[in-house]
This record gives C-alpha cells, structure tokens and sequence, in this order.
C-alpha cells in the first residue's frame, strides 16, 4: 500500500499542474507564500531542484522497485522468461509510442521527440527487465557503467569555446545559468546530448530541422534515468526479501549516501545537479530522495499502520498510467465544460486573482473523480 501512495502522490504532483500557481505568483508580486508554491510547481531553470523536478525521478524510480513483484507474480502463474521478455519489448515499445503522441497533440505532424517521461521509461525498461533477472552484484555494476561511462562520454566531448554562438541554441546570452571551466561540458545545449539529437531527432520526418530543445531535454537521459530505475530495482528487492518487515533503515541509509553522493558531485564541480539533462549526480541526488520518500511512506503507512489518510493517493495509484493520459488529454476539455455548465464566471469567487487555481481544483477533482470511478470497479489501465 505504501508504494501506491507513494506513486498516488506522485502523479497528484503531475496533476496539480493544472492549479498554475505560477501564473498565481505573477499576480502576488513579492508574496512568499504564493513564491514558494509557484518554485515547488515549477522546474527550476537548470541546477538544483523543486519539488515538482522529482516527479519524474519518483515515477521512474517507482517502475524499478514495481519490478520484482511483477516478475515473481508472472512467474507464479505459469510465465517463462522468454513470454515475459516478449512483454516487456511491447510494453516499452507502447510507453515510447505514447510519449510521442502526447508530445505530438498540438502539432501539425508526428513529433517525433523521447524525452517525454514515458518515453524516457520505455527505452530503458527492456534492459531494466533484464537486470531484473540477474543477481544483485550484476545490477550494482550496471549501475556503475551507466552512471561513470555517461559521465566520462559527457567529460571528454568538447567543452563549448568562447566564441560559441548560444543564441543560435535557443540560449539567450544573458543567461545566469552559464558554467566555466570544467563544468562548461553540461551547459545548455552546448553538450553531448544536444550534439545528439541535432543528429538523431532529424533522421525523422519533420516540419523544419530539429535544432535544440527549448527546455534543454534529451534523448540521451534515457540512460540516467534508467540508473533511476535501478536504485528502484534495489529498493523493491529489499521490501520483497525483509517482507513483512520494513528494512526503514537500509531505505534510510541509502537515501543518505544518493543525497550525499550527488551533492559531493555538484560541489566538487565534477558533475552538477541538472534535472533537465539528467546528470548522473542528479541520478544519484534525486535517487537519494526517492529512496526517502519510500522510507517515509512505508513507515508510517506499513509499520504505523495509518492507512485511511492514503487512500485518496492510492486510487490515483493504483491507475497510475490512467492518471497520467487523463491529466495530458482531459485537463482543457474539463475547464471549458465546467465553464458552460456551471458559468464563465464561476471560478471568479475569490477575486480574478484565484480564477486558475479555482479552477484547476475543480478540474482536479474532476480527475480524482475518474479515478475514483475506475478503482471501485476495479478498472485499472496496465501496460
């Protein structure tokens, strides 16, 4: 139950998006409150963190940890690992198809672009399921292959010059995000991700030339972010061989050695903490966390035994990939709909400032409601 929640309150975090409390902000000016919640639902510009950039780690990390369960249940009914291996190619062949549709919706063509989280998933799961396989010596070696060798690729491509034309990347040149030095290896656009796609991402049809990613997003983060994946594999393997007890502590310890490991990355200036591109410091950082929040959700849910607080989290949960195409797909045909139905001024209550968040609430609920509807007759969306 505990890691439903924790994958609940995951994607309520992704869901929430619809409150736009950043566009609230703008209309506090110089108000902490609204500050603070604006920088926790957004993603910072390029190093460090907010809570909304560990969304996608926690969703990552949670496919690894769901991992050892499903492998033993398939067996248990009768799987062979050749049907299982079959299964786990389609489902990262749907996860990867499902990420370039939602980022084609407003285009006038297939976009075709991977770096949409579920596309970030399906490329790493068929190796992740294979890792699931093997002995535990052989996945904390994967992860160091992943983690050192994507570095060490980063490190030896050529760092931008001085005279490199950032404008040219979509970087303007009184951006305040600029690395020197050594550190110049992850700048925006300027790296070896970007270098990447400038290849990769033109090899398919397209309206004009791929040339940079607004964001600053990759491919290529697809291979960190299967590192994520693994700490998950980790974690899931841990609950499985300590049920029915709780191994806190060993979730403890490794979330102290993830933060303490990505944090002596970033300030040593060997690697920064870079969400958008997924440094492995941010693998081994936001992993850190992940493994806290499991700690945290398993204690009080599992050992505690406070369960009736979760259940609004666990119906989102337990439909995880429900929630996510409900959230990308429904959020516009809500609000117009609640707005024809019950008004165009009904959100207007509280002032024109908290016209969005009004109505994100109801069309968050709206969500919940679905979900709702869906958990009690055991309609679940899997892959």
């Amino acid at each position: 139950m505990a890691v439903d929640a924790y994958r609940g309150f995951v994607m309520l975090l992704m869901m929430a998006e619809v409150l736009q409390l950043a566009r609230v902000a703008r209309a506090y000016p110089g108000n902490w409150f609204w500050e603070f919640l604006a920088f926790n639902q957004s993603h910072v510009p390029w190093a460090g963190f907010s809570l909304h950039d560990l969304i996608q780690p926690g969703f990552s990390f949670l496919v690894g940890v769901a991992l050892p369960y499903s492998i033993a249940s398939r067996l248990a009914k009768g799987g062979t690992f050749g049907k299982l291996f079959l299964h786990a190619l389609w489902r990262s062949a749907l996860l990867v198809a499902l990420g370039v549709f939602l980022r084609s919706m407003r285009s006038a063509q297939t976009n075709f672009t991977f770096e949409d989280t579920l596309a970030q998933i399906g490329m790493g799961y068929p190796f992740l399921f294979l890792l699931g396989f093997r002995r535990p010596r052989w996945q904390w070696i994967a992860l160091a292959v992943i983690l050192v060798g994507y570095w060490g690729a980063w490190a030896l491509y050529p760092a931008p010059g001085p005279d490199f034309d950032y404008q040219r990347v979509g970087v303007p040149p009184d951006w305040q995000h600029f690395y020197t030095g050594f550190a110049a290896h992850w700048n925006k656009n300027a790296n070896l991700g970007a270098a990447f796609d400038q290849w990769f991402l033109n090899l398919f049809p397209r309206s004009k030339p791929f040339v940079y990613n607004g964001g600053g997003y990759l491919t290529l983060s697809f291979i960190p972010t299967l590192g994520t994946m693994i700490l998950g594999l980790f974690a899931g393997r841990w609950l499985r061989a300590a049920a029915p007890r709780i191994p806190v502590k060993r979730l403890l310890l490794a979330a102290a050695a993830g933060v303490a490991a990505g944090l002596l990355l970033h300030v040593s200036g060997i690697c920064p903490i870079v969400k958008r591109i997924w440094t492995p410091s941010w693998t081994l950082f936001s992993g850190g966390l992940c493994f806290l929040h499991l700690a945290a959700f398993s204690w009080l849910i599992d050992l505690k035994g406070y369960r009736k607080w979760a259940y609004p989290l666990v119906v989102i949960g337990m439909n995880s990939i429900a929630a996510y195409m409900i959230a990308h797909l429904f959020g516009d045909f809500l609000a117009q709909s609640l707005r024809i139905h019950l008004g165009q001024d009904v959100f207007k209550l509280l002032g024109a400032q908290l016209e969005l968040p009004m109505q994100g609430a109801a069309v968050l609920l709206c969500y919940w409601l679905i979900l709702l509807w869906m958990y009690r007759r055991k309609l679940f969306l899997k892959i």
